[in-house]
């Protein structure tokens, strides 16, 4: 599989899983429902532009890497602090580990493949 299709699968993966995490949070009142969600939409909007409108453009795979370090952020501040324990003291705590888990996998796959793409820009322009 190309790198490029693979690079848009994980980060279209990492969104997904992102949005079912954030919506796990505030159904469990982890993270406050309300207006400044609408900051995790426009994120998302950035993103989700970044992978399928910016593909295969420098503009796109800096989109992408810094998102999904941003996105790996979530991972570590859960595993750090108590809120994987809040999370699976309810019933549901299954669903919200392993959105955890497969975004960090997935944002990590993309921040890989963002990083060897942007690599592969810098090889290919003349000197």
């Amino acid at each position: 599989m190309k790198p490029n299709v693979m690079l848009t699968i994980a980060s279209l993966l990492s969104i997904l899983f992102g949005t079912f995490h954030l919506a796990d949070d505030i159904a469990r009142g982890m993270s406050p429902g309300g207006l400044p969600n609408l900051f995790a939409v426009v994120i998302c909007v950035v993103w989700l532009y970044g992978t399928l409108v910016l593909a295969e453009r420098r503009s796109g795979y800096v989109i992408i890497l810094l998102l999904s370090l941003l996105s790996m952020g979530i991972l570590v501040i859960h595993m750090r602090g108590t809120g994987v324990g809040f999370g699976t003291r309810r019933s549901g705590g299954f669903f919200f580990i392993w959105t955890l888990l497969a975004l960090g996998v997935t944002a990590l796959f993309s921040v890989i493949l963002s990083v060897r793409g942007l690599w592969s820009l810098r090889r290919s322009q003349p000197q």
